[in-house]
């Protein structure tokens, strides 16, 4: 019998997979927003794509996602 692969759990929550890859959250968004101009922040609030040279980790992170 094959013995199961353990998932990162601090992956699994930041990661979610698509039909086109992986999609995140954008980073530098959480604090310290006082000093980002307006656009900067409304630039930040969408969910973007994994880039290709990463997935490769983030599959093996993640296995059965």
């Amino acid at each position: 019998m094959k013995v199961k692969m353990k998932t990162r759990s601090g992956a699994a929550k930041r990661f979610k997979k698509t039909a086109n890859g992986f999609k995140r959250k954008q980073a530098f968004k959480s604090h310290i927003l006082t000093k980002k101009s307006p656009k900067r922040i409304r630039q930040l609030r969408g969910l973007k794509l994994v880039h290709k040279s990463d997935e490769a980790a983030i599959r093996r992170m993640c296995p059965y996602i």
